[in-house]
């Protein structure tokens, strides 16, 4: 302080404290006191001594023993305290020094094993002819008698949006689903290792009976991941168009009711209803093969419209669009992360299995 004094005579006051590594406010401050301060660069205080009713070394290090013990490892100092006391009649430290003890070890966490819930991937279902994927879910329809539902089970062709079978009933079970599931494999003919059936994870679609079912048959199952709607978006889509209907009822009287509804419903969305993404063609159109021949009579259609008045047509000779050569859940990106080796080889099988749709049709 002195220095600083003397210095102010000649030097400006800010570089000298800066020198000195004195606060300008200070300096003022105990210049106008007329008494010196240490620099702010001097030594630290010394620690504060230990309070005398805390624990010694000793005792704490004997605490944190006791802690780790195999019988008090999953236990909360308070159950350890309590412990102590009736069985032991013995006292050690207060429940708060146990605490206290136990953040000095970075320990006061969470400390049994905890459940962990693995990442579930990203199903892909993939689907370049009928019968090569099929997505199925279950809906509720409501009963005139409040709080009743029928459940209505529909399992659709991914590649066409074909109905290929339905059933209605009373109750929900992985029994069902499995008798369902193979009675359409029965009708269908569906080799082993040939179709993919996909469904979220109802208890039905995991039970064990139609998983039972599907391994014997050679089907391999995929299932959407939990909570995920976009992972099972067809049978979604195929749910709102029924439920937004014009026909559709708010609620049914009887199971036989539901049921007429529903066979005039699947026959309707079967032969009539149109997809934009199948080219507006029918699903029955596209499952049964027709699909060649109805864009044909189209294309036949617009030729002669455009014969007739060409200046109409400015690009041309208009054609029919057709359906995608491929049909997927999640599809592939078209530019794949390149950090993401095995998604690059799933987008390989995609394409190949694109290039066989293509070549089979």
């Amino acid at each position: 302080m002195e220095i600083a004094v003397e210095a102010q005579a000649s030097l400006p006051t800010r570089p000298v404290c800066q020198a000195l590594g004195l606060s300008r406010a200070t300096f003022y401050r105990t210049l106008a006191k007329g008494r010196e301060v240490s620099p702010l660069n001097s030594p630290l205080p010394a620690e504060r001594p230990p309070h005398p009713r805390a624990l010694s070394p000793q005792e704490r290090q004997a605490a944190l023993d006791l802690l780790h013990e195999e019988r008090f490892v999953d236990q909360a100092p308070a159950a350890i305290y309590a412990t102590l006391l009736d069985n032991e009649k013995r006292y050690l430290c207060s429940i708060r020094t146990m605490y206290r003890i136990l953040k000095a070890e970075n320990e006061t966490r969470e400390r049994r094993l905890q459940t962990s819930h693995p990442k579930r991937a990203k199903p892909r279902v993939i689907a370049a002819a009928p019968n090569e994927a099929w997505s199925w879910d279950i809906t509720h329809l409501r009963m005139i008698v409040k709080g009743t539902t029928l459940k209505l089970y529909v399992v659709l062709d991914l590649y066409s949006r074909y109905v290929v079978g339905w059933y209605l009933s009373e109750s929900e079970s992985a029994a069902e689903a499995r008798h369902l599931i193979e009675t359409l494999s029965e009708r269908h003919g569906i080799d082993p290792g040939r179709l993919v059936l996909h469904a979220d994870n109802g208890g039905p679609m995991r039970g064990r009976p139609l998983a039972d079912l599907l391994e014997s048959l050679g089907i391999e199952r995929s299932h959407s991941r939990p909570r995920t709607s976009n992972d099972n978006p067809y049978s979604e889509s195929q749910f709102k168009t029924m439920k937004y209907r014009p026909t559709y009822p708010d609620r049914f009287h009887s199971i036989e009711e539901a049921r007429a509804w529903c066979r005039e419903f699947f026959a309707w969305y079967n032969n009539e209803h149109r997809h934009e993404s199948l080219g507006l063609l029918t699903p029955a159109d596209v499952f049964l093969g027709r699909t060649d021949t109805v864009l044909e009579k189209r294309a036949r259609v617009l030729r002669e419209a455009h014969a007739t008045h060409p200046e109409r047509f400015v690009k041309g000779v208009p054609q029919p669009k057709r359906p995608a050569p491929v049909v997927a859940i999640n599809p592939q990106p078209e530019t794949p992360d390149p950090n993401a080796p095995d998604e690059a080889v799933q987008a390989e099988e995609v394409t190949k299995l694109a290039t066989a749709g293509v070549s089979n049709h």
